[in-house]
Protein backbone atom coordinates (compact mmCIF):
# COMPACT_ATOMS: atom_id res chain seq x y z
CA UNK A 1 0.00 0.00 0.00
CA UNK A 2 2.83 2.54 0.89
CA UNK A 3 5.13 1.64 -1.67
CA UNK A 4 1.82 2.70 -4.44
CA UNK A 5 1.59 5.70 -2.55
CA UNK A 6 5.32 6.34 -3.32
CA UNK A 7 5.75 5.78 -6.21
CA UNK A 8 2.34 7.41 -7.47
CA UNK A 9 3.68 10.47 -5.44
CA UNK A 10 6.84 10.10 -7.07
CA UNK A 11 5.48 10.85 -10.39
CA UNK A 12 3.18 14.12 -9.16
CA UNK A 13 0.54 12.81 -7.88
CA UNK A 14 -0.53 15.22 -4.72
CA UNK A 15 -3.52 13.85 -3.38
CA UNK A 16 -0.76 10.58 -2.80
CA UNK A 17 2.13 12.54 -0.98
CA UNK A 18 -0.79 14.11 1.03
CA UNK A 19 -2.10 10.50 1.99
CA UNK A 20 1.45 9.88 2.90
CA UNK A 21 2.05 12.71 4.72
CA UNK A 22 -0.98 11.82 6.96
CA UNK A 23 -0.12 8.57 7.31
CA UNK A 24 3.22 9.15 8.77
CA UNK A 25 2.98 12.40 10.30
CA UNK A 26 2.32 12.04 13.35
CA UNK A 27 5.39 9.22 13.84
CA UNK A 28 7.93 12.27 12.42
CA UNK A 29 6.05 14.78 15.09
CA UNK A 30 6.76 12.31 17.60
CA UNK A 31 10.40 11.91 16.88
CA UNK A 32 11.07 15.57 16.02
CA UNK A 33 9.88 16.59 19.57
CA UNK A 34 11.86 13.66 21.42
CA UNK A 35 14.51 15.39 19.29
CA UNK A 36 14.09 19.24 20.12
CA UNK A 37 12.04 18.75 23.07
CA UNK A 38 10.11 22.10 21.76
CA UNK A 39 6.29 21.28 20.05
CA UNK A 40 6.99 24.54 18.04
CA UNK A 41 10.09 23.57 16.81
CA UNK A 42 9.09 19.95 15.89
CA UNK A 43 5.94 21.20 14.18
CA UNK A 44 8.37 23.55 12.10
CA UNK A 45 11.20 20.43 11.68
CA UNK A 46 8.55 17.87 10.46
CA UNK A 47 6.45 21.20 8.07
CA UNK A 48 10.36 21.66 6.93
CA UNK A 49 10.92 17.45 6.20
CA UNK A 50 7.61 17.38 4.09
CA UNK A 51 8.18 20.37 2.47
CA UNK A 52 11.99 18.89 1.40
CA UNK A 53 10.39 15.37 0.64
CA UNK A 54 8.00 16.48 -1.75
CA UNK A 55 10.89 18.08 -3.66
CA UNK A 56 13.50 15.54 -3.72
CA UNK A 57 10.70 12.69 -4.24
CA UNK A 58 11.40 12.18 -7.77
CA UNK A 59 14.85 11.39 -7.38
CA UNK A 60 14.45 8.23 -4.32
CA UNK A 61 15.89 5.49 -6.22
CA UNK A 62 14.02 2.89 -3.86
CA UNK A 63 10.68 3.28 -2.81
CA UNK A 64 10.82 0.67 0.10
CA UNK A 65 13.66 2.66 1.53
CA UNK A 66 11.09 5.84 1.48
CA UNK A 67 10.80 5.34 5.75
CA UNK A 68 14.44 5.74 6.53
CA UNK A 69 14.55 8.47 3.75
CA UNK A 70 12.21 10.63 5.19
CA UNK A 71 13.95 10.09 8.79
CA UNK A 72 17.01 11.04 7.55
CA UNK A 73 15.08 14.13 6.06
CA UNK A 74 13.46 14.90 9.18
CA UNK A 75 16.82 14.35 11.53
CA UNK A 76 18.81 17.29 9.13
CA UNK A 77 15.33 19.40 9.32
CA UNK A 78 15.50 18.73 13.44
CA UNK A 79 19.57 19.95 13.19
CA UNK A 80 18.42 22.86 11.14
CA UNK A 81 15.81 23.92 13.67
CA UNK A 82 17.87 23.52 16.42
CA UNK A 83 20.72 25.75 14.83
CA UNK A 84 18.01 28.78 13.79
CA UNK A 85 16.73 28.42 17.60
CA UNK A 86 20.09 28.37 19.08
CA UNK A 87 20.64 31.95 18.83
CA UNK A 88 18.00 33.25 20.03
CA UNK A 89 17.14 30.85 23.21
CA UNK A 90 21.02 31.37 24.00
CA UNK A 91 19.76 34.46 26.76
CA UNK A 92 16.59 32.18 29.15
CA UNK A 93 17.69 31.51 32.17
CA UNK A 94 16.34 28.29 33.71
CA UNK A 95 15.06 28.87 37.22
CA UNK A 96 15.38 26.20 40.01
CA UNK A 97 11.92 24.58 40.38
CA UNK A 98 11.15 23.50 44.05
CA UNK A 99 10.90 19.52 44.39
CA UNK A 100 7.47 17.55 44.76
CA UNK A 101 5.45 18.24 47.91
CA UNK A 102 4.21 14.33 48.22
CA UNK A 103 4.49 11.51 46.89
CA UNK A 104 1.27 11.56 44.53
CA UNK A 105 0.82 11.94 41.34
CA UNK A 106 3.20 15.30 41.66
CA UNK A 107 6.30 13.16 41.91
CA UNK A 108 5.30 11.34 37.62
CA UNK A 109 5.34 15.21 36.82
CA UNK A 110 8.57 15.92 38.59
CA UNK A 111 9.74 13.08 37.03
CA UNK A 112 9.15 14.01 33.49
CA UNK A 113 10.17 17.30 34.36
CA UNK A 114 13.39 16.48 35.31
CA UNK A 115 13.62 14.48 32.14
CA UNK A 116 12.65 17.71 30.01
CA UNK A 117 15.39 19.56 31.82
CA UNK A 118 18.09 16.65 31.44
CA UNK A 119 16.96 16.15 27.52
CA UNK A 120 17.73 20.05 26.71
CA UNK A 121 21.55 19.87 28.09
CA UNK A 122 21.52 16.72 25.15
CA UNK A 123 22.77 18.51 21.14
CA UNK A 124 20.29 17.70 18.75
CA UNK A 125 23.16 15.24 17.32
CA UNK A 126 22.90 13.20 20.00
CA UNK A 127 19.62 13.62 20.76
CA UNK A 128 18.80 12.06 17.33
CA UNK A 129 21.27 9.07 17.62
CA UNK A 130 19.20 8.62 21.26
CA UNK A 131 16.18 8.80 19.69
CA UNK A 132 16.34 6.69 16.12
CA UNK A 133 18.20 3.67 18.68
CA UNK A 134 15.57 3.84 22.18
CA UNK A 135 12.82 5.49 20.45
CA UNK A 136 12.11 4.33 16.80
CA UNK A 137 14.45 1.05 17.54
CA UNK A 138 16.92 0.66 14.74
CA UNK A 139 20.57 -0.79 15.89
CA UNK A 140 23.34 1.24 15.73
CA UNK A 141 24.31 -0.19 12.30
CA UNK A 142 21.06 0.82 11.35
CA UNK A 143 21.28 4.64 12.87
CA UNK A 144 24.82 4.86 11.15
CA UNK A 145 23.15 4.46 7.70
CA UNK A 146 20.21 6.32 8.26
CA UNK A 147 21.86 9.23 9.26
CA UNK A 148 25.02 8.94 6.64
CA UNK A 149 27.26 8.43 9.29
CA UNK A 150 29.93 6.33 10.51
CA UNK A 151 29.42 3.72 13.46
CA UNK A 152 31.71 5.10 15.80
CA UNK A 153 30.03 8.40 15.41
CA UNK A 154 26.89 7.03 16.35
CA UNK A 155 28.90 4.93 19.35
CA UNK A 156 30.32 8.23 20.47
CA UNK A 157 27.10 9.84 20.33
CA UNK A 158 24.76 7.96 22.01
CA UNK A 159 27.88 7.00 25.02
CA UNK A 160 27.84 10.89 25.33
CA UNK A 161 23.76 11.83 25.07
CA UNK A 162 23.67 9.07 27.57
CA UNK A 163 26.24 10.52 30.17
CA UNK A 164 24.77 14.01 30.01
CA UNK A 165 21.58 12.92 30.63
CA UNK A 166 23.26 10.58 33.56
CA UNK A 167 25.05 13.64 34.67
CA UNK A 168 22.23 16.28 34.43
CA UNK A 169 19.61 13.75 36.54
CA UNK A 170 22.41 13.04 38.90
CA UNK A 171 22.64 16.79 39.68
CA UNK A 172 19.28 17.66 39.70
CA UNK A 173 18.35 14.48 42.33
CA UNK A 174 21.50 16.84 44.36
CA UNK A 175 20.32 20.02 44.32
CA UNK A 176 16.27 18.91 44.86
CA UNK A 177 14.98 19.00 48.40
CA UNK A 178 14.40 16.15 50.34
CA UNK A 179 10.81 14.99 50.22
CA UNK A 180 10.76 14.83 54.24
CA UNK A 181 11.82 18.38 54.68
CA UNK A 182 8.92 19.40 52.76
CA UNK A 183 6.50 17.31 53.95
Amino acid sequence: MQRALVDLARRGDEEAFADLARAVGDRLMAIAYRILRDVNQAEDAVQQALVTAWRELPQLRDDARFDAWLRRILVHACYAEARRRRTWAANIRVLPTDGPAGRDDIAGVHERDQLERAFRRVSPEQSAIFVLHHYVGLSLPEVAEELGVPLGTVKSRLHYATQTLRAALDADARTAPSTERLA
